[in-house]
């Protein structure tokens, strides 16, 4: 006899098979089991919304990890380099270099900045979409959700896009950096360490060209920042440039994949969309909701904070599921039903507080338009495998393929 999910040990377990494919069961059994579960690796996991955004919310929970006690004992025991935190970006950091640093480039991803990209994003999506033309099958991760936002952000910063080839496998070894580092095998941080590395001799390259001939890109404007001298060091420029390369494709290819599977899976919101393009908006909310590519994220509680739940002591280490939280009942009525048309739609995907993702606003408008074009050109598609596999990422959630029949 075998035991169902529910006779089974209650447990978050990143690593499970199962749980990769589709943790939203677990999740709801924590949120209703223990919605502030002690894993018996040391942290809390926070799974219902009051809890989350609280957390979230609060200027006395930090992003900087290396700050806790745990941290110090992994560099204590040498499994950590010292050094790392000096190398880490300002998604890492707390007022006021996080402040100073997100400053310095918080101007290019406002919505009006973002709105003027938008044409640009529509004829890139519809070249990408128009190639598809004639195909039984295409795999949209590699001909649609990877090269649109690699191609904006790429031009936005100023990183040739012939230099894709290079920092591809540097970028995929780099989006494990947002899991917690007491999560990681040894040879994800040693590839991590690797491509740190070489991101940061590709960047001294670029920066170095930008220093003789400066062009009107994002890079040359934080390089100029950078010899000011009083606004960021060379360490802070090029952890600023890898993080904007990276996390400015890596988690919108997870939105857009996410998305056209959750389509695939719900023919009648596919048909809603296709005949009015004018829900993507909304669509892409729900997307983001429904199965957000930042599952969960961490905070380290710099003093006591109280939660709706409980107080979370100075030093603990919690991290708030995302993806839990956007599915609580509480907040969210038929939670697990995929709704194009949801409103109000307060989902958390985005986080929340200072640290409120500086690239939604171009998030959003990419999955808008590369959803949407997706649709409208090849309406009837469906999803052309019967197994999926998600990358070994915990923090971000994104598959390795998504093989589509566009007939």
């Amino acid at each position: 006899m075998t035991a169902t999910d529910e006779e089974l040990p209650l447990a978050f377990n990143p690593f499970d098979p199962a749980f990769k494919a589709d943790p939203y069961p677990t999740y709801a059994r924590l949120r209703a089991e223990d919605p502030v579960h002690e894993s018996p690796l040391g942290f809390l996991v926070l799974t219902r919304y009051a809890d989350c955004t609280t957390l979230l919310r609060d200027p006395k929970a930090s992003s900087d990890d290396t700050k806790s006690p745990m941290f110090r004992e992994l560099v204590e025991s040498n499994e950590i380099d010292p050094e790392l935190a000096e190398r880490r970006p300002f998604l890492f950091m707390d007022p006021p270099d996080h402040t100073r640093l997100r400053g310095l480039v918080s101007k290019a991803f406002t919505p009006r900045s973002i709105e003027q990209l938008r044409a640009r994003a529509q004829e890139l999506a519809a070249e990408l979409v128009g190639a598809m033309e004639g195909k039984d099958t295409v795999d949209v991760i590699a001909d649609l959700a990877y090269p649109l936002p690699l191609t904006i952000i790429s031009d936005m910063l100023g990183v040739p896009r012939e230099d894709e080839a290079r920092f591809r496998s540097w970028s995929h070894a780099l989006a494990r950096s947002l899991d917690p580092d007491f999560l990681l095998p040894p040879e994800a941080v040693a590839a991590r360490e690797q491509a740190i590395d070489e991101f940061a001799d590709y960047f001294r390259e670029l920066i170095d060209d930008r220093k003789v001939s400066p062009r009107d890109d994002m890079l040359t404007r934080l390089v100029q920042a950078e010899e000011a001298g009083d606004k960021l060091s060379e360490n802070e420029l090029i952890s600023t440039c890898i993080l904007l390369l990276v996390a400015g494709h890596e988690t919108t290819v997870n939105l857009i994949a996410n998305g056209v599977l959750a389509l695939a899976r719900h023919p009648d919101q596919r048909a809603r969309l296709r005949e009015n393009p004018d829900l993507a908006k909304s669509a892409i909310e729900e997307i983001l909701r429904y199965d957000p590519p930042v599952q969960m994220t961490g905070r380290l509680a710099t003093e006591d904070i109280e939660l709706p739940s409980m107080t979370l002591a100075k030093d603990a280490f919690a991290i708030t599921l995302v993806g839990a939280a956007n599915h609580d009942e509480e907040q969210f009525p038929r939670a697990d039903d995929f709704d194009i048309t949801r409103t109000p739609n307060a989902h958390i995907a985005f986080s929340l507080g200072h640290h409120f993702c500086l690239g939604a606003s171009l998030a959003r408008m990419e999955g808008q338009v590369a959803i949407n074009a997706f649709v409208q050109r090849h309406p009837r598609f469906e999803v052309a495998a019967d197994l999926l596999t998600y990358k070994d990422n915990l923090v971000l959630r994104g598959l390795t393929a998504l093989p589509v029949a566009l007939s």
